[in-house]
């Protein structure tokens, strides 16, 4: 069965957001409508819808032009197992101690690595991608330095690869992850079962912070947050209450280089001072640590 999408940008969070409804009432009705901001610095907002039939370009047209959108790029996409395609070209990860791999590469994992068997899935967070990557590269420069934490939490955990691999290096340490997505924990509860981490990993569905087992835990001697510009902003408060003074560290990805300034700057005003940097092409892992 050929599915269709149809995407279009404009500009402003709330013309977004009011096309996307405008979307949703369309008929044949989409099977998923999303927003999405375009973190280049432009101000545009992405606009997406998929289809299981053909839509009407008439009524897209309008609705462009109704919301003073570009007009709508549509195609019929092809039938692809795009898990299965994932999992067949995705090659195994390394980033210092870490060996990040799916299953039909366990026969590369080599001695003396820490290994993490991570599953290309709906969830995020393969150790593939640069802001993944800088994540797993600060933690085993941490681990380095002598570092040792007793409590540690993963927030956005996608597929929970940071907690896990923090769960491997930090064997006494208290671990939670949390994703604000069910499907989300649901891969990252699999994930910790298959890499033998059950009872040391505790996965949530929450959004941030707001979960009583993290309020319990906190305040938290490292702290994971592999997320966007927006939310890691937004979380910079709530980051401060719960990440412990005197040294507690907090490891942000999920940003562009060009956006790292602006999250600094608001991690510095909540009392934070930048430890580290680094900048894998077009993205950049942030450490920072509350004082």
């Amino acid at each position: 069965m050929p599915t269709y999408s149809a995407l279009t940008t404009l500009e402003g969070e709330e013309a977004a957001e009011a096309l996307a409804d405008a979307l949703e009432r369309m008929e044949p009705e989409p099977t998923g409508v999303g927003v999405f901001e375009i973190e280049d610095g432009s101000g545009l907002w992405e606009v997406g819808a998929y289809f299981l039939e053909q839509p009407s370009e008439a009524v897209l047209e309008l609705l462009a032009t109704a919301f003073g959108a570009k007009p709508f790029a549509l195609s019929e996409l092809p039938e692809i197992d795009w898990v299965a395609k994932v999992r067949r070209e995705l090659s195994p990860v390394e980033a210092g101690r870490f060996f990040v791999y799916g299953s039909h590469d366990a026969d590369k994992v080599p001695d003396g690595r820490i290994a993490l068997q991570i599953e290309a899935t709906v969830a995020f967070g393969t150790g593939h991608h640069g802001t993944t990557l800088g994540c797993l590269r600060a933690l085993d420069r941490l681990v380095e330095a002598g570092f040792v934490p007793a409590k540690v939490a993963d927030v956005g955990c996608g597929t929970a690869v940071l907690a896990m691999a923090a769960a491997r290096v930090f064997p006494e340490a208290q671990v939670l992850a949390s994703d604000i997505d069910e499907v989300a924990v649901e891969v990252a509860e699999a994930n910790v079962a298959i890499n033998g981490l059950d009872g040391r990993v505790a996965c949530l569905e929450a959004a941030g912070f707001d979960h009583p087992d993290i309020a319990a835990a906190a305040p938290f001697d490292l702290v994971f947050a592999n997320i966007l510009k927006g939310p890691l902003i937004e979380l910079a408060p709530a980051m401060a209450a719960h990440v412990a003074p005197g040294g507690g560290l907090a490891i942000l990805s999920g940003l562009l280089v060009v956006q790292a300034d602006s999250i600094t700057e608001a991690y510095l005003a909540q009392g934070f001072e930048l430890a580290q940097r680094e900048d894998l092409g077009e993205w950049c892992c942030l450490v920072m640590r509350r004082p």
